[in-house]
């Protein structure tokens, strides 16, 4: 099954590359190659060491020993710098930009054209040349707008062509259509062929399965920091690579019947509405449901969840839980009320990423772990942590470790377990699966089931339509900050979806 590249056209090869941290073995004897002019996808789960293999190409970590060749040559990336000059570029999947300067100065930071003797800068020049590199991959963008005035796909294409500008051969993307739409992926996508046209390689790192087979021209697989298998795209099926990543065969899940165990309505929002993001929003969600809000990006589907949840301020509107109208004014409001949110960025608005395990367990709850005192019962911290590390099956080290170190998906139940501590009747998933590998997902549809199946009732945002349809029992479909229409049973499909999320007119259900 194994596809070598040939001595002729391979542009990099790592070979026998080794990595440990303290107390763990990153990477053990993993070999990579990449030809020239290819799409080569590097998938595994979290942990698997794909992002350590590339920190090593690119200059952020020391191997251990093993060999690199690049060009041809046995090379050394003891910094990005050095990488950089060598012609490895890498673009991460959280954009690094300075979002008050302009395109063609965010390319050329550092090494900005001057005149008058080196004390000033040379603007005129610098667009010009932006404009050039524009061109040569067919963006139509003007070099002097602000980064922070774009959308985050014309931002990427920005850090792609300051890759470009320093003549890079080799492009490291990581999750790069994570927070992309469909047409913005297109778009990405033909700009990667063109690239490819011209000689350059692309390692694609993703964890949306169905692109692999759209842009990769090869995949290589990684497991638990070991290579598995290289393989032509063409000629494997999404199922086996996913039994290459996780090593088992993942439980096929089907559709939740239609009718739900109950008609308690325990959430029900009235005429909803904020400027253009929120326009005369109706739904309910009743006792052991899962609902979907479906849409394309900017659809309003997440301004909707935080204006619920009190993160945001709305205009008008009523909500009832458990069919008494509530004032939620701010979050604390939402909670008390037994409304949990997680958002799609968990760093941000969902952990407190330098705090341990258990401590972000109890973090909605903290009150109820202090004394008359308000000193901290640790023991009872400890104890609910360790109840939820086990029933959750999070993986971690210890109760103590930093969660900055988990993987996403023990992240995501680290978030989950917070709002269970707190009893949250009604839990806001926005994109659960963000960012988080193909065996994680399932543990995390599995956990969604068996909570609906306790009673709780969910309410999933997502952008993969595959999700929706796999979970929902009804699913509200939103464009342009409307409802357009509600979908339930075999009515759930992508087709339906798309047609419902490109419609601005609502249509009455």
């Amino acid at each position: 099954m194994s596809d070598s590249a040939t001595t002729d056209d391979v542009l990099l090869r790592m070979e026998g590359i080794h990595k440990s941290f303290p107390g763990v073995l990153a990477l053990n004897n993993v070999k990579f190659d990449v030809r020239k002019g290819e799409v080569h996808a590097l998938l595994g789960e979290n942990g698997a060491g794909k992002s350590t293999l590339m920190k090593i190409l690119a200059g952020v970590y020391t191997k251990d020993s093993g060999t690199i060749t690049f060009e041809g040559k046995s090379v050394e990336s003891s910094s990005p710098r050095e990488a950089q000059k060598m012609g490895i570029g890498i673009i991460h999947q959280e954009l690094n930009m300075m979002q008050h300067l302009t395109a063609a100065q965010n390319i050329f930071i550092g090494r900005e054209p001057r005149m008058w003797g080196g004390t000033v800068l040379d603007e005129k020049t610098m667009n010009t040349e932006t404009k050039k590199l524009f061109d040569q991959i067919k963006i139509d963008l003007d070099p002097r707008v602000r980064v922070m005035d774009l959308v985050v796909a014309k931002q990427q294409m920005i850090e792609i062509v300051k890759a470009l500008s320093h003549n890079s051969q080799l492009l490291i993307m990581d999750e790069p259509t994570a927070a992309l739409n469909d047409k913005e992926i297109e778009e990405l996508f033909r700009i990667i062929r063109q690239l490819k046209a011209t000689g350059v390689a692309i390692v694609y790192i993703s964890h949306r399965m169905d692109e692999i087979k759209k842009i990769s021209d090869r995949v290589t697989v990684m497991r638990d920091g070991t290579y598995i298998d290289t393989v032509r795209a063409a000629d494997v099926e999404l199922e086996t690579i996913i039994n290459m990543m996780v090593g088992r065969k993942l439980d096929e899940m089907v559709r939740p019947d239609a009718k739900i165990a109950s008609d308690e309505i325990l959430l029900e929002v009235k005429n909803l509405n904020r400027g253009r993001a929120i326009k005369n929003v109706n739904f309910q969600v009743r006792k052991g449901e899962i609902l979907g809000f479906a849409g394309l990006m900017g659809a309003g589907r997440t301004e909707v969840a935080r204006a619920v949840f009190g993160a945001d301020p709305f205009e008008t509107g009523e909500i009832f839980v458990n069919g008494k109208k509530v004032s939620i004014k701010q979050p604390q409001d939402a909670v008390s009320h037994g409304i949990g949110y997680l958002s799609e960025d968990r760093k941000r608005f969902g952990l407190a990423v330098g705090m341990d395990v258990q401590t972000n367990v109890v973090l909605a709850s903290l009150s109820r772990f202090c004394n008359w005192a308000g000193m901290i019962k640790s023991k009872d911290i400890g104890k609910t942590g360790e109840q939820f590390v086990d029933s959750l099956s999070i993986k971690t080290p210890s109760l103590s470790q930093t969660v900055k170190f988990l993987s996403g998906g023990n992240q995501q139940k680290v978030i989950i377990a917070k709002w269970l501590v707190r009893d949250s009747e009604v839990l806001i998933f926005d994109e659960p699966t963000r960012g988080i590998d193909v065996g994680a997902k399932f543990e995390i549809y599995k956990l969604l089931n068996r909570l609906v199946e306790d009673g709780k009732t969910i309410i999933l945002i997502s952008s993969e339509l595959p999700e929706v349809v796999r979970l929902c029992h009804r699913v509200l479909v939103m464009c342009e900050g409307r409802m357009t229409g509600e979908l339930s049973g075999s009515e759930i499909t992508q087709e339906n979806i798309m047609r419902l999320a490109t419609t601005r007119e609502t249509i009455s259900t």
